[in-house]
C-alpha cells in the first residue's frame, strides 16, 4: 500500500521534524533508534503550540517549561501535559476555527463530550498510521470482498461521534459487499442495540462465505454470541480470512466483563475464527495514535509515539511492570495540544513480547476516571442494562 508522502504540514519548516518522524513508513522498526528523532518532533510540536495558543503558553510558562532542556525520551516528561478528562470541558485550538478539517466527539447519547478539533494534517497523518499497521498485518485485501459488522453506532449524516467515524474508516481495507451496524438509530435521537438482527446477519453472512469484519465495542459483541448460544443457536463456520477488531473497552459494565481470552474463546466456538484474527485496538479521540493488538493480543506502542506509567498520586514516571496513570506523548497533533496526555485509565508497561516485535506494549487495569466523565464507550455500554438477562 502506499502511504502519502505529500501530506501537507501546517508549516513544513517549523515542524520538519514532526513531518520526518510521523512518515516513518513502519510502524514498528527501529523503534529505539527513533529516539532522537521522537525528541526533536516533541520540541517542535511543544513550541508550536506555545506559539499558537494561548492557554498553553500561559501553561508552560507556569511550569518554568525550557525547550532547550527537551534532550531524551525522559525529558518529555518536562513538556506540559494535559489530562484527556480537560478537553470534555474546554475547546482550545491551536488553529484558525477555519483551517478545521474535521470536528469529532467522544461520548454518544450520554455523559460529556470531548470535543476534538483535527486540521488536514492530524486526521490524514493518523489514518496513515492505521493504514501502516493494517499493511503490517496483512489486513489490507483490496482484491477480497467482505461483509462488515459494525458494533457502534448507526450515524445520522451530521454525526460527529468518533466511535462511528473510526469503524466506518475502517471499511476502506477491504471492498464491501454488505455492512450491518448494530446500534440502530431509534429516531428520537438515541440508539438501540439490535441484538436478534446481529445474530441474523451472523448467519446471513455465514452462508454467503465471503470473509467478516467486525469492528467495535466488545461488550456488544459478547452480548450478541452469547445470546446466540443462549438459544441454542448452532455454531457458525465464518471464512477462514474473517477478521475482529474490537475497541472502545467495556467502561461502565464491569459487572458484565468477561476475560479478554473468554471472549476470544467465545468467538472462536461459535463463529469459528482463529485466534488470531481476534484483535483488540486502543485509542481515544483525544489521542488517535493507533495501539493494535499483536499475535499474543498485546497493545504494542508504535514509533510515532512513546507511553510513560505516571504513579496515581505524585505523577512521577513508574518503571516497568508497575501500574499508574496512562500517559501518551505523540507529536502528531498539530490541532489542539494534546501531545502530552494523561489518561483515565490505569496501564503497565512490558517488554520483550514474544510475537517478535521489538517496541514495548502496555496492558490495561481498568479505569480510574470520574463516572460522570463518561467516554462513548460508556455511553454505548449503557445501552445493555437491562438486556443482558
Amino acid at each position: 500500500m502506499k502511504t502519502n508522502n505529500k501530506i501537507k504540514i501546517n508549516d513544513e519548516e517549523k515542524l520538519s521534524h514532526v513531518k520526518q518522524h510521523c512518515e516513518k513508513q513502519d510502524p514498528y522498526e527501529g523503534f529505539n533508534e527513533s529516539d532522537a528523532s521522537f525528541v526533536e518532533a516533541m520540541k517542535e510540536v511543544a513550541l508550536w503550540h506555545i506559539s499558537k495558543n494561548d492557554f498553553y503558553k500561559n501553561l508552560a510558562i507556569s511550569q518554568n517549561f525550557n525547550s532547550a532542556e527537551i534532550n531524551t525520551i525522559q525529558d518529555c516528561l518536562k513538556i506540559p501535559h494535559l489530562w484527556a478528562h480537560f478537553f470534555k470541558g474546554h475547546e482550545i485550538l491551536s488553529i484558525p476555527r477555519s483551517e478545521v478539517f474535521l470536528h469529532l466527539t467522544s461520548s454518544g447519547t450520554t455523559g460529556q463530550k470531548s470535543q476534538i478539533f483535527f486540521d488536514e494534517w492530524t486526521i490524514k497523518i493518523a489514518q496513515q498510521m492505521v493504514d501502516l499497521i493494517f499493511e503490517k498485518y496483512n489486513w489490507i485485501t483490496p482484491d477480497q470482498k467482505c461483509n462488515y459488522i459494525l458494533f457502534s453506532y448507526e450515524t445520522e449524516s451530521s454525526s460527529k461521534l468518533g466511535t462511528a467515524y473510526t469503524d466506518n474508516f475502517l471499511c476502506k481495507y477491504a471492498p464491501v459487499n454488505e455492512v450491518f451496524t448494530t446500534l440502530k438509530l431509534t429516531g428520537d435521537g438515541g440508539h438501540e442495540f439490535d441484538c436478534f438482527g446481529t445474530i441474523e446477519a451472523f448467519k446471513r453472512f455465514a452462508e454467503q462465505g465471503l470473509p467478516v469484519r467486525l469492528f467495535g465495542f466488545p461488550a456488544f459483541f459478547y452480548f450478541a454470541l452469547e445470546r446466540m448460544k443462549k438459544l441454542g443457536i448452532a455454531p457458525l463456520k465464518f471464512h477462514k480470512d474473517s477478521l475482529v477488531f474490537l475497541g472502545g473497552g467495556w467502561k461502565g459494565n464491569a459487572d458484565k466483563q468477561i476475560e479478554k481470552q473468554d471472549l476470544y474463546s467465545l468467538a472462536e466456538e461459535m463463529l469459528g475464527i482463529p485466534n488470531e484474527r481476534l484483535r483488540d485496538g486502543f485509542g481515544s479521540v483525544e489521542h488517535c495514535v493507533p495501539y493494535v493488538e499483536c499475535s499474543h493480543h498485546e497493545f504494542h506502542v508504535p514509533v510515532y509515539s512513546r507511553v510513560f506509567i505516571r504513579d496515581v498520586e505524585t505523577l512521577k514516571p513508574l518503571a516497568m511492570n508497575e501500574k499508574g496513570f496512562l500517559h501518551f506523548v505523540s507529536p502528531y497533533i498539530t490541532s489542539m495540544p494534546a501531545h502530552s496526555v494523561i489518561m483515565g485509565d490505569m496501564a503497565s508497561l512490558h517488554d520483550n513480547c514474544q510475537c517478535g516485535l521489538k517496541t514495548p506494549y502496555f496492558k490495561i487495569h481498568g479505569r480510574a476516571g470520574l463516572s460522570k466523565n463518561k467516554s462513548c464507550a460508556l455511553a454505548a455500554s449503557e445501552l445493555l442494562k437491562g438486556k443482558s438477562s
